[in-house]
């Protein structure tokens, strides 16, 4: 091609990008929709990707047509990069002919190419963010709510494929998957779109070559091909290893944050008791895996990357090796010579994209896996046994039997029947099954069986011994689970009043660490006045007043008693001061054992 017909030429590549664009996206739909069914990797990414970017899917055909955008302008950089070695051809023979009018229309028509390639590349780099960053939205949407749904968060615990760290899987594995998964699609499509448009290259300047008097035509393309297969070859045997090492970086990484994280959270109760050296040991046992698997890495990958640097560097040289006597002949200009030299260069590298890349599949194989493995135990957790329960007035319990994970029973064939207005305080000694009884109540405990009739959603109200306290406002705390707005400073005031907290008051939209800012004593009372306002028909209290002294317990009842005197109370404790507030005791008296009797209010 010569420079003066970049006009002509313009137009022919807008009908090749968009030509190959539409191949190329026919090529992907033919052969990425068989392996996304028969492979384990391409099944892992149809899970995760493919809801996004059906027609179907939430979005629409945008995301589709955002993709097709992308894969324009990826191809377009391949075009650029072919007529720009056609230019420089004709750049370096007008040196040698020493034609300085051909030099200067090479050089307007390379300036005229670096602006073309400048925008390909703002333009495109900004659709394929744009691309990512909506993904990553929808992707976190979709695996949050997958793993609150059915309270797979909590149940997930009690399931055989449990996962650990599935807060790292969510913030940092979303966002890997979908950055990666751009990063890995576009280079595979750069570089199959470059092998053929330079083999073509590579194909018109090779010419034969004699080895052990054998001619091979077209020798530089076998060359290029016959080099880069047998080193990816290798490679793949060197780089294998890695795939195990990064899914095993993540896990002790993610470990040694959690510890940390435990530590930091626990601080009051491990200064007590001055633990700092068993902490410090825990933490180093920790940090030594992640350091070991570190060197792990180190090792092997100097492997993989110094092999991958010789290839690397031979190949810059092996195509001149070839050219030079059909050079010194006079069949080849100087031109030719350095196309043959670039053509190869881009073979040698689109040959050498899944070997360059193969620590980068690596990673982005462990993401697969981890990504699919919170899925699989969140689906898990919501397959796990539940407690019959429907929605009906007051309590009623019938044959319900409540168990442990090694089959022993806590309590065998609880039948009792509270309502609206009663009260039933559970006892027993340590470890007999109070608070797994109230766990089964809520549809929280999977070893149980039985049936539950009670107000369901926000018509129950479960109260732990350290009540939750949520991040932001502590008028968000006092509100929760409803959304902050729903209650006036003047209803906050009242209940927090009424809770003896008045001085909390003035600090309603104060943002803080309020689960450490409060006391104990501060958080029950908190609990409490959640409880007023959300004026439930059943409330669970499991222990709900044991960082409160007997006066407070009192008034704190009494309160809830006035109230809500419609509302079912269903208390864990101890003292026997609680009796006057119910109307019936149960008693747990272990090996599954209970017995139920009357209390005066």
């Amino acid at each position: 091609m010569s420079p003066v017909d970049w006009s002509t030429e313009w137009w022919n590549s807008l009908v090749w990008i968009a030509g190959v664009s539409v191949a190329t996206a026919l090529v992907a739909a033919l052969v990425g929709w068989p392996l996304s069914r028969t492979t384990s990797w391409g099944r892992q990414f149809r899970r995760l990707a493919f809801p996004y970017f059906s027609p179907r899917g939430p979005r629409g055909r945008r995301p589709l047509l955002a993709a097709f955008a992308v894969l324009v302008f990826t191809i377009a950089g391949v075009r650029v990069q072919v007529v720009n070695s056609y230019n420089i051809n004709a750049l370096y023979t007008a040196l040698q002919e020493l034609d300085a009018a051909g030099f200067a229309r090479a050089v307007v028509f390379f300036a005229i190419l670096s602006v073309v390639a400048l925008a390909q590349v703002l333009i495109g780099f900004y659709i394929e963010q744009r691309l990512v960053i909506h993904f990553r939205v929808w992707l976190n949407d979709r695996v949050v709510g997958d793993w609150l749904d059915g309270r797979a968060y909590h149940r997930g615990r009690y399931t055989a494929s449990l996962v650990d760290n599935p807060d790292q899987r969510i913030q940092e594995d979303v966002a890997t998957f979908s950055s990666d998964s751009m990063a890995l699609i576009t280079g595979a499509i750069t570089s199959m779109v470059s092998l053929v448009s330079f083999s073509v290259i590579l194909w018109q300047l090779s010419g034969p070559l004699t080895v052990a008097g054998v001619e091979i035509p077209r020798a530089m393309v076998f060359v290029a091909y016959l080099y880069v297969i047998v080193a990816t070859v290798f490679a793949f045997r060197i780089g294998r290893p890695l795939i195990g090492l990064n899914f095993l970086n993540e896990r002790f990484n993610a470990s040694f944050r959690y510890a940390l994280v435990r530590l930091r959270d626990n601080s009051e109760g491990i200064a007590f008791h001055r633990g700092e050296d068993v902490e410090r040991r825990i933490l180093r046992s920790r940090f030594d895996s992640v350091i070991d698997n570190a060197w792990a890495i180190v090792f092997r990958s100097l492997k993989f990357q110094g092999f991958n640097l010789v290839v690397t560097q031979f190949s810059q040289i092996i195509p001149l090796v070839i050219q030079a006597p059909r050079y010194f002949a006079g069949a080849l200009t100087l031109g030719d010579v350095q196309q043959t030299a670039s053509a190869f260069g881009q073979v040698e590298g689109a040959l050498s994209f899944f070997r360059l890349a193969y620590d980068d599949f690596a990673s982005y194989q462990a993401v697969l896996i981890r990504l699919n493995g919170l899925l699989d135990a969140n689906a898990d957790a919501r397959t796990l046994p539940t407690v019959e329960t429907e929605e009906g007035e007051g309590l009623e319990v019938r044959d319900l039997t409540v168990g442990l994970p090694d089959d022993r029973v806590l309590v065998d064939d609880l039948d009792l029947r509270l309502s609206p207005g009663d009260g039933l305080l559970v006892m027993g000694p340590s470890g007999s099954g109070k608070t797994t009884l109230l766990r089964s109540l809520a549809d929280l405990w999977p070893y149980a069986d039985g049936f539950v009739r009670r107000p369901l959603g926000d018509d129950a109200l479960f109260l732990s011994q350290q009540p939750y306290v949520p991040l932001g406002t502590l008028r968000t705390a006092l509100t929760y689970p409803r959304t902050a707005e729903d209650v006036d400073d003047a209803t906050a005031s009242r209940v927090l009043q009424q809770v003896q907290l008045p001085h909390l008051a003035a600090h309603l939209d104060h943002e803080a660490d309020w689960a450490h800012r409060l006391s104990p004593g501060e958080q029950q009372r908190l609990g409490f006045a959640r409880t007023l306002l959300a004026r439930p028909r059943v409330v669970f209290l499991d222990e709900a007043t044991s960082a409160l002294d007997e006066g407070m317990e009192q008034a704190l009842y009494t309160l809830l008693r006035e109230e809500l005197p419609d509302t079912v109370i269903v208390s864990v404790g101890h003292r026997s001061s609680l009796q006057q507030f119910h109307s019936e005791r149960l008693e747990l008296m272990g090996d599954g054992r209970w017995e139920t009797a009357a209390l005066t209010r």
